[in-house]
């Protein structure tokens, strides 16, 4: 009975450690993840307010709330191209 007391107090022990281990791999590698380079000055049309941003390699995009998506440059900063979302 000793030995079968033994067994589980250390496979405890060891689910235990292998649970915050795991924990502390997700706390580690997300909380790079949520750290996003917005650029600092972006100028947006008179009256838009963004509603969500995304980027991708060389350019970055704004979504208005007028419906709008605006793609700008990420070196210059500079308008690339504007998309009307047609809403029903």
């Amino acid at each position: 009975m000793r030995f079968l007391k033994g067994l589980v107090t250390v496979l405890t022990l060891t689910m235990i450690l292998g649970v915050l281990t795991i924990v502390a791999l997700f706390v580690m590698r997300f909380a790079d993840a949520t750290r996003v380079d917005v650029p600092s000055n972006v100028v947006l049309p008179e009256g838009a307010t963004a509603t969500a941003f995304t980027q991708g390699e060389g350019w970055f995009a704004v979504v208005t709330d007028g419906g709008e998506i605006l793609i700008y440059d990420r070196v210059t900063g500079a308008l690339r191209q504007r998309v009307e979302v047609e809403t029903d």
